[in-house]
């Protein structure tokens, strides 16, 4: 079956990347398509199974080519033959594959694009288990030998508080330098709380059921923590590539279950005929390892849903020898993440020192300015800088244009894409171990 939606079909013109969509099933892969892109073919073909994931897909393109402001002008090809894998790679309609979907699959979708000379832009996490970590490296290889770029979408290094923190603890003078720390008082904290339920692009959002079972989905600690331990490894070691074999050391890890209700999980996915029994989930993890003989400690909990007026939540510390430098998102700060200053002490000098860094900054974030607070100063952004959750997906994706268009990717990051997904699924096998041996 094929099946045209969206706007007027434009020319190529001076487009040199042409997408294709392979089975989304989650909706970062419509993200992606948020907005439009002069190197983009606006034709895009998408091969998937029939079903509500495909019409939730194709739904949001179709918004975001509708909406009075800024439309964008997708044409969406679609194919939904049993045999659609296949299809993709006899037909070649596009050079970059686009893979957010059920995470089970995706190491194989990964490893067969790849093969087949396919650039990759895939959603985190690319691996859920530690023994295809093997499978992952060799994917990196082949994409290496071919020529293309295999990368994943990692939006949490686009948002202003994370930028200014990175650059902030690159400051001597107001950061000092990075601590050591220890298990019971690492040196670096990253923390977020996430919830099943909620709205995107305005409307509620409905998950595939799939997405409550860890062996498709991937439990917690290997999923959303995929984010934090990126940032652990671009904020504390800036552009140094890693060695997983002997960077990263792994303590401790525990996970735990969200139980949700029967009328939750028919709520969050729609279906009528669900279990009567409540459903245990393993979405919740906490980590302590060290990078570099660096303490980090990750952690990500999952909710059924926010409280009114209320939203995800993210906290962040690196501890310096001269400051700490904290993002906090939470109810006090209206959900909005908000970066802080907190000197070890307090002086005159050091507040002349950061005043005069935050001067230097302002050439590239014009309005830049502190507030004072009883632990030290509030960095207040102008709103211009401010990205949303799904504005960054635009970031992610320039960034990944540019690696394709001169076929190089910095040094650093595919050896850090490796220790990102052996230090999460490392994680996982220590939790497991240690709930089976109890």
């Amino acid at each position: 079956m094929i099946a045209v939606i969206g706007g007027v079909l434009e020319s190529r013109g001076q487009a040199t990347i042409r997408l294709i969509t392979l089975d989304p099933g989650h909706f970062h892969a419509a993200l992606v398509q948020k907005s439009g892109y002069p190197e983009i073919d606006t034709t895009v073909h998408v091969y998937a199974p029939q079903g509500q994931e495909l019409r939730a897909h194709l739904a949001l393109i179709d918004k975001y080519n509708t909406r009075s402001e800024g439309p964008t002008h997708w044409n969406e090809v679609v194919y939904t033959g049993a045999d659609f894998l296949s299809r993709m790679f006899r037909e070649r309609a596009g050079n970059v594959v686009v893979l957010a979907g059920n995470n089970r699959r995706k190491i194989d979708y990964i490893e067969q694009s790849v093969d087949s000379g396919f650039h990759v832009l895939s959603d985190k996490p690319m691996v859920i288990e530690g023994r295809d970590l093997l499978r992952l490296e060799r994917a990196f290889a082949t994409a290496r030998r071919k020529g293309t770029v295999l990368y994943d979408i990692m939006t949490e290094r686009y948002q202003i508080t994370t930028i200014l923190q990175r650059r902030l603890s690159m400051m001597p003078a107001v950061f000092g330098v990075l601590e050591k720390g220890t298990v019971d008082n690492p040196a670096v904290t990253k923390e977020s709380v996430h919830h099943f339920f909620k709205s995107v692009s305005g409307k509620p959002l409905i998950r595939p059921s799939w997405y409550f079972d860890v062996t498709q989905e991937g439990e917690g600690i290997v999923d959303v923590t995929t984010h934090l331990v990126d940032l652990v490894q671009w904020e504390c070691f800036p552009e140094v590539a890693l060695d997983y074999h002997k960077d990263i050391r792994m303590l401790a890890a525990r996970r735990w279950p969200t139980v949700l209700s029967p009328a939750q999980y028919r709520k969050v996915t729609g279906l009528e005929n669900v279990p009567d029994s409540p459903l245990s989930v393993y979405a919740n993890g906490v980590m302590d390892y060290t990078i570099k003989g660096v303490h980090a400690r990750v952690s990500v909990q999952w909710n059924f849903e926010a409280p009114p007026g209320g939203g995800d939540t993210h906290f962040s510390v690196l501890r310096g020898t001269l400051a700490g430098l904290v993002i906090r998102q939470d109810s006090a700060h209206g959900y909005k993440p908000v970066l802080s200053v907190e000197p070890l002490r307090i002086t005159a000098e050091y507040e002349n020192s950061l005043r005069g860094v935050i001067a230097g900054l302002q050439s590239e974030y014009p309005g830049l300015s502190l507030q004072k607070t009883a632990k030290g100063w509030e960095l207040v952004v102008p709103a211009r800088f401010e990205l949303d959750h799904e504005a960054t997906f635009a970031e992610v994706t320039k960034k990944y244009l540019s690696f394709v268009k001169t076929g190089k990717i910095p040094a650093w990051e595919v050896p850090n894409m490796l220790a990102k997904y052996y230090t999460t699924t490392k994680a996982l096998e220590l939790a497991t171990n240690v709930r089976e041996a109890r």
